[in-house]
């Protein structure tokens, strides 16, 4: 074959494999689902406000209910992407009840709510801020820790696992009901 002959056959070759780069054999994404309302959960105008500096509402990504662990059970938070390191904001006013280091969750805090009904769960954090303790009160928007990858997440994809339990009284910080903090976070005044 001439020279102009594998020219033409290399022009060829490369816009067919343009086109066939356009086309989509996979399946569809999975259809975005309606968040779940989470009420009387504690938050000045029905919204948290973003535990991670720095990211928008538009940034999240609704993960409540996925399975976890092969299956075995379902994933009862959200979480929130972000690179190692950035700063962990209390979502709103409260007490740290309890600073916890699990196989799970790795470096986490568990913050009660100013009135009692409410724990927010955050976890892999990379570790706590400088002087943060149990007891201490909190106020919205305080910085309490860094975004890490600690207990079992994975290492290339840091991220805050943040979750919103709602308590009965006498409910101990480890207790309450899931509710899917997507909805109070995604709110257009939650980012305040």
């Amino acid at each position: 074959m001439t020279r102009l002959g594998w020219v033409i056959l290399t022009l060829i070759l490369f816009g067919i494999a343009a086109f066939a780069s356009m086309l989509s054999f996979g399946s569809s994404p999975e259809p975005r689902r309606v968040p779940r309302a989470a009420p009387n959960v504690e938050a000045a105008g029905g919204g948290l406000r973003m535990p991670v500096r720095g990211v928008s509402a538009a940034a999240l990504r609704d993960n409540w209910g996925e399975a976890r662990a092969g299956g075995a059970r379902e994933h009862h938070a959200i979480d929130i992407m972000a690179s190692t390191g950035t700063p962990v904001l209390a979502t709103a006013p409260g007490t740290i009840e309890k600073l916890f280091d699990s196989h799970d969750g790795g470096h986490t805090i568990y913050q009660r709510s100013a009135d009692g009904g409410t724990v927010y769960y955050y976890a892999h954090l990379a570790g706590y801020r400088a002087g943060l303790h149990e007891g201490q009160r909190l106020r919205g928007g305080e910085g309490i820790g860094f975004v890490g990858a600690t207990g079992n997440a994975d290492a290339g994809a840091p991220h805050l696992h943040f979750e919103v339990k709602r308590m009965a009284p006498g409910e101990r910080w480890w207790q309450g009901t899931n509710v899917n903090p997507y909805p109070l976070l995604a709110e257009p005044d939650a980012n305040r």
